[in-house]
């Protein structure tokens, strides 16, 4: 273990040493690149933890560096992995400069890198490739990159944001293809995973090694992570305003002359809030991801040079994009997360005298009291565990499909070698892979596997583009003005029937739309006064409530403020909201209650997946239409207490897991290649929270109705 700042210096290249001394004035590394300088230089696994701007890129590079020199790599030792096209670019720059000092290089490999640029990268290799793991895809099977030649040389993984990847399909994809690369360059690659604060280090640790797990050695290293309790630094509001016209009310008159950071949950919001804060005069600028990269691009350029100015975004600036010297953020309702509110909060407090800050307004009643919840369960030093999604069974085709381009024939009993055995990739994908042969995604002859003419037909358009994205994309127009591309929209705004001018709303402004070309799937537009509308519907994941955050809205109900500054307005709504619910909490225990319009509710306040499991378990108390919320589950308008006492002794041999609208199956990318019950099983199985409901069941209920005849 280095116990002297000086001595982890020392163990570092010494012309990397002097550089950070005498280039970047650092007298010293910070408590993380201290303590991950031994492990990382020893090829240990790691998960490097600390908040936002906590020094996690130099404390994996920095090490890296040092082995490449002192272990002579060659060619293209490094891959520097991130969720997003816009972090790589912004990380390029700094990487660059620190390759630089050793005569190594750094280079881009993604979407937006030309093809004359790659070609130069493919001839001349850089020692460090920073990319996503839909181009590593990309590179594995296309004809034109020699994929063996190119990752001969490769030794260690960085995986950027860890967390953000792993509690996604992303995450599963991203494990698979490191397994696939590491058995093309012959030799186990040492990983390591950047993260913010997580509530499960060690279980993210285990997950980003893979195959790996327990045959090689892996620590956390997180000198400075405590649990993210309230800190007493922290200057954190919650205000209620009631609408959309009125935070940009509030946002237009405070903390003027600063720059300020606005984040929303949604696409629309930004969109909204952007041309109200325009209209105010406030200089603002947008981000989210159906705007055009030109003008995402623009914006965080103008933004980190501006000052006294406005950026409103969805989560795409939640990571650690460099928008220059923040002030304040400022959060419409509540993000989905507390893990998401600690990435937000950490953008703020890092100019030597501030502190950081958030200042949430709350659109609504809901949103109110999801922001207290939030606020209350970080108050708590609670952070939600990163969890995989569980049996990516779609992903498993999708990677032997990807395999069989990668490497044109694939013995039928060898292709589980290529990943270990890691989630849902071993010996329980084989009635997969009968599937794919059957259905013709996949042909079979003497004891190889290759691509069927049903994956040529369904995605080999563009040299199957279509198979290395993980996600499906609901389709959308793009908006012109003249030849610049504004962004994309939702179709319906382009067929819905209307009087008057058809008007989008896009990157903060109104835009009268002039010609649809709805063969290319494109629309032209010229600028306009008011009245532009903006939506985005699609197969994203929805949005709901887990167990822990809608039981901590409930102690909000009951009378519990999260430590944090209420403005009046938020005080008098609470008390509003705390009168209007007092017949749906109770501290002892749930209620079931019949409302005015004769419905019969069971309050458990257990979240969307906890509730949907108590739904399916519970099919003699709970209507046929299986209707729930995150906080309540609609029972049957006949149920007497003898009824529900023999529905949950049911229980008692099992929960059931939710049922699947057939429909929702087809937002699962990839399900085509699935047999049908194993598509709705992996939907079922992700849609469900057994912990969650088995914990509702062991408590009190309450009934404040039976008025029998």
């Amino acid at each position: 273990m280095v116990r002297d700042p000086a001595d982890a210096l020392d163990l570092l290249d010494p012309v990397l040493g002097h550089q950070i001394v005498n280039t970047l004035g650092w007298r010293s590394l910070r408590p993380l690149q201290e303590a991950a300088v031994g492990p990382l230089l020893g090829g240990e696994d790691a998960l490097l933890l600390a908040p936002t701007a906590g020094g996690k890129t130099e404390a994996a590079v920095f090490p890296l560096l040092t082995r490449m020199n002192r272990h002579g790599w060659k060619g293209t030792s490094v891959l520097y992995v991130c969720p997003l096209k816009a972090l790589l670019n912004n990380l390029h720059p700094r990487l660059r400069t620190y390759a630089q000092w050793l005569g190594r290089s750094v280079e881009l490999w993604h979407g937006d890198v030309t093809t004359p640029r790659r070609r130069r990268i493919l001839t001349d290799r850089p020692d460090i490739v920073l990319t996503t793991p839909e181009s590593l895809e990309s590179m594995l099977v296309s004809t034109h990159v020699d994929h063996r030649a190119f990752f001969s040389g490769l030794h260690a993984v960085v995986v950027d944001e860890v967390h953000a990847f792993a509690g996604d399909d992303r995450g599963w994809h991203l494990l698979a293809v490191l397994e696939r690369l590491s058995r093309v360059c012959g030799r186990p690659l040492q990983r390591v995973g950047l993260s913010a604060t997580v509530g499960n280090p060690g279980e993210l640790l285990s997950w980003l090694q893979g195959a790996g797990q327990g045959r090689r050695p892996g620590r956390v290293v997180a000198p400075d992570a405590g649990p993210p309790a309230l800190a007493p630094s922290a200057d954190i509001e919650l205000d209620y305003v009631g609408s959309v016209s009125n935070a940009a009310t509030v946002i237009a008159a405070l903390h003027r002359g600063e720059k300020r950071l606005v984040f929303c949950e949604s696409r629309r919001a930004v969109e909204e809030l952007g041309e109200q804060l325009r209209l105010k005069g406030v200089t603002t600028f947008l981000s989210h991801a159906s705007l055009s990269v030109a003008e995402r691009r623009r914006a965080e350029e103008a933004f980190a040079e501006a000052r006294d100015c406005v950026i409103v975004s969805t989560s795409t600036l939640e990571l650690g994009i460099d928008v220059g010297d923040l002030d304040r953020v400022i959060q419409l309702d509540a993000p989905a997360t507390v893990a998401s509110f600690l990435q937000r909060l950490g953008r703020t407090g890092r100019r030597q005298g501030s502190t950081r800050n958030c200042l949430f307004l709350a659109l609504d009643e809901a949103g109110l009291l999801s922001a207290a919840a939030l606020l209350l369960q970080w108050s708590r030093g609670w952070v939600e565990p990163v969890v995989a999604p569980p049996e990516p069974r779609h992903l498993a085709a999708q990677q032997l499909l990807a395999l069989c381009l990668q490497e044109h024939r694939v013995g039928e009993n060898l292709w589980q070698e290529w990943w270990g055995g890691i989630g849902s990739f071993g010996p329980g994908v084989a009635p997969v892979v009968r599937h794919l042969v059957e259905q013709g995604f996949l042909d079979q002859d003497g004891g190889l596997l290759f691509i069927g003419p049903e994956a040529e037909r369904r995605y080999g358009h563009r040299h199957f583009m279509n198979l290395t994205a993980v996600f499906t994309a609901p389709p959308e127009f793009t908006v012109f003005h003249g030849r610049s591309e504004i962004g994309r929209t939702d179709p319906d705004l382009l067929t819905e029937e209307i009087t008057g001018p058809r008007k989008l709303l896009l990157a903060g402004r109104s835009w009268l739309v002039t010609y649809i070309d709805w063969r290319r799937r494109r629309c032209f537009v010229e600028p306009a006064d008011e009245g532009g509308r903006a939506r985005w519907t699609g197969f994203g994941a929805e949005r709901v409530s887990s167990f822990s955050l809608t039981r901590a809205a409930r102690d909000v109900l009951l009378g519990e403020d999260p430590p944090v500054h209420l403005t009046k307005r938020a005080v008098a709504r609470l008390i509003q909201a705390r009168e209007t619910h007092v017949h749906t909490v109770h501290p002892g225990g749930t209620l079931i209650t019949r409302l005015a319009d004769g419905d019969v509710r069971w309050w458990t306040w257990a979240g969307h997946r906890a509730n949907a499991t108590l739904a399916a378990s519970l099919p003699a108390a709970v209507t046929p239409q299986r209707r729930f919320a995150g906080h309540w589950i609609r029972l049957r308008d006949d149920l007497s207490p003898a009824l529900w006492q023999s529905a949950v002794a049911d229980t008692a041999s099992g929960l059931c897991l939710p049922d699947v609208d057939g429909r929702a199956v087809r937002g699962l990318k990839f399900s085509e290649a699935l047999p049908v019950r194993l598509a709705e099983a992996t939907l079922a199985e992700r849609t469900a929270d057994a912990a969650g409901a088995r914990a509702v069941l062991t408590e009190p209920v309450r009934w404040t109705f039976l008025h029998h005849e």
